[in-house]
C-alpha cells in the first residue's frame, strides 16, 4: 500500500512510471521496410501495425507468438431498472458456452490460432445498482483492477481484450457521459436488441446515475467505481498490466473502450500501446475513438462483445508481424530496387 493508505493511489503511481516506446526498435522495423521487396507505403497500415509492434514489444523484427485473448465477465446491478433485454442469468449461461467452445469468438480464436482465457468476476454477486448507490467501493475497485492486472501472469505478446456481462453497455454509456459530457441519449445504444422502451429506461438510468454521483466525477476512478462494472475495472488493470510489461493491446468495442477511456482521462499517453481493433455499431463508439486518438483496424458492424472485434484484428497483427519479418530484401532476392534504373 502506499504511505496515504488510499487503493487508488497505487493506481495513480503505477500510471506515473509507465514504460514510453522504444524507439531503436521501431526505427529497425522503418529501416528494414525500406529495404523489403515492395515499393515503400505499399502495405498501408500494416507497416504502420509493425512498427508499432517493434515499439511495445521492444525488439525488432517483432513477433507475435503467443497472442492471448482476455475476457472478462461481470454482473450489473443496474440491470435492475430494465437496461437489458436479456435477464442476468445470460452472463453466466454464456460463459459455460465459452467453456464448451460454442461462442463465436471460440471459432475466431481457432481460426486465428489465438490463445483463450475467461475470467468470472464474482457473477453471484452483482455490482452495486448505480441509480441508488455506487457499483463499487475504493478498495473492491482496485482489487478488480488487480485481478484484471494478474490476469497476464501466464505471458503472452500480444494481448486482445473482450467482456462479456448483461447491463454492461448502460455502465459503459454511463461512463462516457460521465467523462465527455453531452446529452445521455448520444452515448446510449441497444446493447442485447432492446425496444424503444427499453432504450428510454436506459438513458433514465445513465441520467439518474450522473445526477446522484455528480459531485465525484471529475476524477476518472471515482467515475470508474460509481459506475462499474467488474469486468471494466479488470480490463483497466490489464491494460495497464500490460504496458508495464511491455505487451501490445487490441482494444475491442464500446464496453472495452470505457475501460481504455478511464486511463485516458488520467493520463492520454496510457493508451499508447494500444491499438483499436474495430469499429463497433454499439452507440457512439466512432466518436469515443476519435477522443482517444484510434483509427480502428476493421469497421464490420460488429456489436457482440466477447473480444469478437479485437481477435479478428489479431489476425492482422499477426500478418503485420509475419510480413515484416518473412519478407525478403531486395538484396536477398536479387531484385532491383527503386533507384537501380538510375545507375544503367
Amino acid at each position: 500500500m502506499t504511505a496515504s493508505g488510499l487503493p487508488f493511489d497505487d493506481i495513480r503511481n503505477l500510471l506515473a512510471n509507465m514504460p514510453g516506446p522504444d524507439m531503436a526498435a521501431a526505427n529497425a522495423v522503418r529501416a528494414r521496410d525500406k529495404q523489403l521487396t515492395k515499393p515503400a507505403g505499399s502495405l498501408g497500415r500494416l507497416e504502420e501495425i509493425a512498427e508499432w509492434l517493434a515499439a511495445w514489444q521492444g525488439k525488432a523484427p517483432p513477433r507475435v507468438d503467443r497472442p492471448l485473448v482476455c475476457v472478462f465477465a461481470g454482473n450489473h446491478g443496474v440491470v435492475a431498472q430494465g437496461v437489458s433485454a436479456y435477464p442476468q442469468s445470460v452472463t453466466r449461461q454464456m460463459l459455460e458456452n465459452f467453456a464448451a467452445g460454442g461462442a463465436a469468438i471460440n471459432q475466431i480464436c481457432a481460426a486465428y490460432d489465438l490463445g483463450f482465457k475467461v475470467f468470472d468476476l464474482a457473477l453471484d454477486l452483482p455490482t452495486g445498482d448505480f441509480t441508488r448507490e455506487d457499483a463499487l467501493d475504493e478498495r473492491a475497485c482496485v482489487a478488480t483492477m488487480a485481478f484484471g492486472m494478474e490476469a497476464l501472469a501466464g505471458g503472452a505478446d500480444l494481448l486482445a481484450l473482450g467482456e462479456m456481462g448483461i447491463g454492461n453497455t448502460t455502465s459503459a454509456a454511463a461512463i462516457f457521459a460521465a467523462l465527455y459530457g453531452g446529452d445521455v441519449a448520444r452515448w446510449c445504444g441497444r446493447g442485447t436488441g432492446l425496444d424503444d422502451a427499453g432504450l428510454a429506461r436506459k438513458v433514465a438510468a445513465v441520467e439518474a446515475g450522473l445526477k446522484r454521483h455528480a459531485a465525484h466525477l471529475a476524477d476518472p476512478l471515482e467515475v470508474l467505481r460509481r459506475f462499474g462494472g467488474r469486468e471494466i475495472a479488470a480490463i483497466c488493470g490489464a491494460i495497464l498490466a500490460a504496458r508495464l510489461q511491455r505487451i501490445p493491446v487490441i482494444l475491442d468495442g464500446y464496453v472495452v473502450t470505457a475501460a481504455a477511456a478511464i486511463l485516458h482521462a488520467l493520463d492520454p499517453a496510457a493508451l499508447d500501446h494500444c491499438i483499436a481493433g474495430h469499429l463497433s455499431a454499439e452507440g457512439a463508439h466512432a466518436e469515443v475513438l476519435v477522443r482517444l486518438g484510434k483509427q480502428p483496424l476493421l469497421a464490420l458492424d460488429m456489436r457482440l462483445g466477447e473480444a469478437t472485434g479485437a481477435a479478428l484484428a489479431a489476425g492482422l497483427v499477426k500478418a503485420a508481424a509475419g510480413v515484416h519479418s518473412g519478407m525478403a530484401t531486395f538484396a536477398q532476392a536479387g531484385v532491383s530496387g527503386k533507384d537501380a534504373a538510375a545507375t544503367h
